[in-house]
């Protein structure tokens, strides 16, 4: 009864808080609400980042711009916390830091009581509140930060003119815009770096030294269409899943990295990361006809095309389910038959005289392995790196002289609410008949509402330059707003870097319809869910290699299938368990691991026979 009537009592205290801390935010905006209309920045914000969707940090925190509390403080430390909350602002700090005390002590109350009875510290309710008022918090910790933010600019910043304002939000063709060799954030965390150069851009002049004997394992004779359909059944969250997420909520702290947290099997999806990223290639016509463009205008535009295409077959549904983490050496193989008369020139509803895209030389080539009249587009990933998890990737079609080189270290990080993935690395795309390279990012994902229905979305902004060309674009997927706004928007931009000038602007959303503008006044409207998806090709499970995907993972997506949850489980703490064993033996030899197919170069990973080599 004495625990009972404490947490009580500090649930009172700490709702009591946050009201007054919210009446005082209310207070400050208010007075200071003419100043903060004239703020340059805020207007640019993405909506990730705004004071309005910060009121939520599981609708729109990113993993780097997340607020960690503390409670004890140096006097330094406090001498510099109140110059920096001057004002009204100081006695917002301070309501903030006690009631961030009260809830700590809430915590201390919950965790000391029993783990059975009336009242135990496993109660829905009262775990439930612990991650609602940690994420309450934070939020509140943001809005205090970005209002100090907003008031040290206007103390220190010169009145903007109107004319800086002049084009926001409307449709001027060639305006100044970024540096183009300016950094671009993905989703606050920013790519691999290396202070030398991009390991493409390095490709010519690597030393070859011995020759590499590993290449595309597949037969093709033996690949089969694949049968299988992943759509993951919205259902929701059931209650007994429910107490297992919120136990394990209870048991996380805002911010935490989830790299080496163990989560229940029935959020798993049943398939491999390094699979999901071959879904990505699931519209291999669109893929190829990057390089039929005849102008570098061209091919930009279509390669962002085929960018914003990718996800939503990619992400296999709305539904926010977590692919299997791929074991240290685990592979995955695939291809694509794509027929030569699918692989077309850009078609626009006006098309204008001055752009009639050309095919390239190469569409005549076939390759050996390929069917009569068709083209070959090979897939082959690995997982490369288990701390930190990095995988790595690499698509070609010989006949048409182009690839895709990639690495991606996956971070995930609890954030309240929901959990967000940061996909750190980047990619290549190199078109070797016209010496091209396309170097691009990828977005941040999200899985919001994990209590509930949990459904995923993408945001941050991501990149695609070539510097050869001169293009350049930027690709914004943008998270939904607590209050209003849509879900799943992206918008993009392309441009030309030496005279500024934007070619081509795309709106919609990724899974669903996005229209796209050039500067000539055409349009074009494409409708993600209506394209034709082409089946890839891999070998059955019983022809595969003991580290491929589907072979390694079959008993645990059997079980899932099922609905076996604990035989899912024990099948995955073996592979797990085996795994571990592997490492151990390996750090007893002194034997550090060796990938297969790819090879490290600078920050990122190479795969070990390349299309360009062989050229």
């Amino acid at each position: 009864g004495r625990d009972l009537y404490s947490a009580n009592g500090q649930i009172l205290k700490t709702t009591v808080f946050i009201y007054t801390l919210k009446a005082r935010n209310a207070m400050h905006i208010g007075s200071s609400s003419g100043r903060a209309r004239s703020f340059s920045l805020l207007p640019h914000l993405t909506p990730s980042s705004s004071p309005s969707s910060q009121r939520h940090q599981g609708h729109s925190a990113s993993p780097g711009n997340i607020v960690t509390i503390t409670h004890h403080k140096s006097p330094a430390a406090a001498r510099r916390s109140k110059n920096q909350y001057p004002g009204q602002l100081l006695e917002v700090k301070e309501v903030m830091s006690q009631a961030e005390g009260q809830q700590k002590n809430l915590v201390h109350s919950i965790d000391s009581l029993p783990t059975k009875g009336p009242l135990s510290c496993l109660d829905q309710d009262l775990l439930l509140l612990k991650a609602t008022s940690a994420a309450t918090l934070s939020c509140l910790g943001e809005c205090l930060n970005i209002l100090q933010q907003t008031q040290s600019h206007n103390s220190q910043a010169p009145p903007q003119s109107h004319a800086s304002h002049r084009n926001h939000g409307v449709p001027v063709w060639t305006v100044p815009k970024s540096p183009s060799d300016e950094t671009l954030k993905n989703g606050g965390l920013t790519p691999l770096q290396s202070d030398e150069p991009s390991p493409a851009l390095r490709k010519r002049n690597l030393s070859h030294g011995a020759e590499v004997s590993v290449i595309f394992p597949s037969i093709p004779s033996e690949e089969v269409t694949d049968t299988e359909d992943n759509e993951e059944e919205d259902l929701g969250v059931l209650d007994d899943q429910r107490s297992v997420i919120l136990h394990l909520l209870s048991q996380l702290k805002l911010g935490m990295d989830l790299t080496r947290v163990v989560l229940p099997t029935f959020i798993l999806e049943k398939r491999s990361l390094l699979e999901m990223y071959a879904n990505f290639m699931a519209h291999p016509d669109m893929f190829l006809s990057i390089t039929a463009g005849a102008t570098a205008e061209d091919r930009i535009v279509r390669f962002v095309e085929y960018y914003l295409t990718a996800f939503h077959e990619g992400r296999k549904g709305a539904v926010a389910k977590k692919p299997y983490n791929p074991v240290l050496g685990e592979t995955f193989h695939c291809s694509w038959e794509v027929p030569r008369d699918k692989v077309k020139p850009l078609v626009r509803s006006n098309p204008g005289p001055t752009r009639e895209p050309g095919r390239g030389s190469n569409n005549s080539q076939q390759g050996n392995d390929s069917p009569e009249g068709s083209y070959r587009v090979r897939f082959v990933a690995e997982q490369v790196s288990h701390h930190p998890p990095v995988s790595g990737f690499y698509c070609e079609c010989r006949e048409r002289q182009m690839c895709v080189n990639a690495h991606v270290w996956t971070k995930s990080k609890f954030m309240g609410m929901s959990v967000g993935v940061s996909m750190v690395g980047e990619g290549v795309l190199c078109l070797l008949e016209h010496d091209e390279e396309y170097i691009f990012t990828l977005p941040c994902a999200y899985a919001r509402s994990i209590l509930t229905v949990p459904w995923v979305e993408l945001g941050g902004k991501v990149s695609i330059n070539c510097i050869k060309s001169g293009y350049s674009a930027t690709v914004t997927f943008h998270t939904k707003p607590f209050y209003g706004g849509k879900v799943h928007r992206v918008t993009a931009e392309v441009k030309h870097n030496l005279t500024n000038t934007i070619v081509c602007k795309a709106q919609g959303e990724w899974n669903g319809t996005l229209e796209f503008t050039y500067s000539s006044g055409e349009t074009k409207v494409i409708d993600t869910s209506k394209l034709p998806v082409t089946r890839k090709k891999l070998r059955p499970v019983e022809r595969q290699g003991r580290m491929e995907s589907r072979r390694l993972w079959q008993h645990v997506t059997k079980s899932l299938k099922e609905g076996n949850m604990d035989l899912a489980t024990e099948h995955k703490h073996r592979l797990e368990e085996s795994q571990r064993v592997e490492e151990r033996k390996r750090i007893a030899d002194n034997k550090p691991w060796k990938p297969k197919y790819f090879t490290k170069e600078g920050e990122g990973w190479i795969y070990n026979s390349p299309l360009w080599k062989s050229t």
